[in-house]
């Protein structure tokens, strides 16, 4: 007899797992931050991951966003062969209408972040639809599914080559890691393919991620094969790069490597890495024709209790009054936290002020001596001022950075990971600043935002320029007046002692 599966069980299914994963992350993931936490040798790397179990511990609670970047949904569906359909809806329609109502719940409301016409008019869908969907057919009567809702900072640092066969993998992975930055928001996991054909070896390395965090289990029972022989090499290998927290420098890069391969054509050997960051989002559930899954919440005793420990050199900013000459006593990696008014924007509100200033218009906001946050917030709720509000990748706004330093009179960027060198040189030369807000930390950046209000470009959306009134919330230091830069001074003295340990 065949097993009947209502289209009704799938879109609640789908629905509440994705709320939640928005706020639960695997506790497989918490133990391993925590234990790479509770070993960190390197103040600000620890600082950093200290910030992310805590917002971790407060989306638990709060029941709101880990991080403001809600994700693209990925669904891998494993359906048996023996399974037939209630409904009039087709699968994929009714995958989407499970990520429809997850992302509209007027209860937790989720980031809309996907845009149509890519290449064109980027118009945003308004309900974080279509997501991506894979399709296994597999004996059996059952419906099994993977739901991932991946953060596009990390999907961006993506990497893929077609190696030569005698071609060394672990050699190549080392060589792209330290390019893909800081921007997939360290210590996260690493997903590897390798085989098949280009598209097999990203769906392998994106399956990949899916899995749990089991390195520790994997060096005490010893490696069975070469997948498992390459998770460990690389485990070590790229720890002993010294990237670090937020790439900021320190013992943890990696919390896990996961390996999967496929049989390839003798002529080639297809690699990619796909990175997930902090903010790790997954789980599966399986339907037997028996109703919607119920996925178990964890108990918040799970959750380790962690404390920001305060240092000296950790400065406290006024906004409203702060001075280019105060601006040239921060150093690279001093603690700053900031109270008064932040603009903020992000690409299409960077892109639109530098059109409207080569065509000699005015700015919606005067941004002279002014703080701008890269950003774009989830919508609030309740009596919230703002949604989650964590960083986005700063170096989209790289190619932006000297036109707005230059012809606007900003003093400073707030953003997530490093800057690129033209940036760098922008903010040298115009004696400004770059400080790193915690990618993986939304929640906890929320809180620290008083108020919140709409100066230009309303119809961006969470695009927006809006004025936050912020009361200490953290940064660091990132790039100075000077243009010298944590995000490179950090993993090169962390990558010496490093070596200096292991010699």
């Amino acid at each position: 007899m065949s097993t009947v599966i209502r289209q009704q069980d799938l879109i609640e299914s789908v629905a509440d797992a994705l709320q939640f994963i928005s706020y639960y992350h695997p506790l497989d993931f918490i133990h391993a931050m925590n234990e790479a936490y509770e070993k960190e040798a390197n103040p600000a790397a620890k600082d950093a991951m200290a910030q992310i179990l805590i917002n971790s511990r407060m989306c638990a609670e709060g029941h709101r966003p880990i991080c403001q970047d809600t994700g693209i949904v990925t669904a891998f569906l494993r359906i048996g062969m023996g399974v037939q359909w209630e409904g009039d809806l087709s699968v994929a329609e009714m995958v989407n209408e499970g990520v429809r109502r997850a992302y509209m719940n007027p209860d937790n409301m989720l980031r809309a972040s996907i845009l149509e016409d890519p290449d064109g008019a980027r118009r945003n869908t308004g309900d974080n639809t279509p997501c991506v969907i894979h399709y296994d057919m597999v004996p059996g009567d059952t419906l099994e599914v993977h739901l991932a809702a991946k953060g596009g900072g990390s999907e961006a640092k993506t990497k893929f080559a077609m190696l030569n066969p005698s071609d060394s993998v672990v050699d190549w992975v080392l060589s792209m890691v330290p390019l893909m930055g800081a921007g997939w928001c360290p210590p996260g996991m690493l997903g590897i393919g390798i085989g098949g054909t280009a598209e097999k070896a990203m769906l392998l390395a994106k399956e990949a991620l899916l899995d749990p965090i089991d390195i520790h289990e994997l060096k005490q029972r010893g490696a069975g094969d070469r997948a498992e022989e390459l998770r460990l090499e690389l485990f070590d290998q790229i720890n002993r790069l010294g990237i670090g927290a937020q790439g900021l420098g320190g013992l943890t890069t990696v919390l896990d490597v996961k390996v999967k391969d496929f049989p390839t054509h003798a002529a080639n050997k297809a690699v990619a890495i796909i990175p997930n960051c902090a903010a790790t989002r997954h789980t599966h559930f399986m339907l037997d024709g028996s109703g919607p899954a119920r996925l178990e919440a964890p108990s918040l005793s799970d959750w380790p209790e962690v404390a920001r420990e305060g240092g000296g050199n950790v400065k406290q900013v006024n906004l409203d009054t702060i001075t280019r000459e105060e601006i040239k006593d921060w150093k690279p990696g001093d603690t700053l936290l900031l109270n008064g008014k932040m603009l903020t924007g992000r690409d299409a509100a960077h892109k639109r002020m530098t059109d409207m200033l080569a065509a000699g218009e005015e700015l919606p906001v005067d941004l002279a001596g002014r703080f701008i946050y890269y950003v774009g917030p989830v919508d609030p709720v309740r009596d919230e001022v703002v949604g989650p509000a964590g960083p986005t990748t700063a170096t989209r706004m790289d190619k932006f950075t000297r036109t707005m330093l230059e012809e606007t009179g900003l003093m400073g960027m707030v953003g997530k990971a490093e800057r690129g060198p033209a940036a760098i040189e922008a903010i040298r030369d115009n004696q400004a600043v770059y400080l790193m807000a915690v990618g993986g930390a939304a929640y906890l950046v929320a809180k620290a935002i008083k108020s919140a209000r709409v100066l230009g470009f309303p119809e961006l959306g969470m695009e927006a320029i809006y004025e936050f009134d912020v009361r200490d919330m953290p940064v660091t230091v990132a790039v100075d007046v000077n243009g010298d830069a944590v995000h490179k001074s950090g993993p090169e003295t962390w990558r010496l002692k490093i070596k200096e340990a292991f010699a």
